[in-house]
């Protein structure tokens, strides 16, 4: 529902092609870190206009996507 959004701010923020970023990829191969998923996660509230608190692990875009699934209710 989100992956799309997702998937542009990580473009933006790696420099990888979004056509590279799949369901399944983790944030480790696509080269970010604890560091970066916090920006990431700014980006995210920027671009989709809500706060995004993380509380629970997220390991592939497709966690993030249910994570922000479930906070948007």
């Amino acid at each position: 529902m989100y992956f799309e959004a997702i998937a542009r701010v990580i473009a933006d923020r790696t420099g990888c092609d979004v056509e590279a970023v799949k369901p399944e990829s983790t944030f480790t191969e696509l080269g970010i870190d604890s560091l970066d998923t916090v920006e990431l996660l700014m980006n995210l509230e920027d671009e989709l206009g809500m706060e995004l608190e993380l509380d629970q692990p997220v390991v592939t875009v497709d966690d993030l996507d249910k994570f922000i699934q479930s906070k948007k209710g």
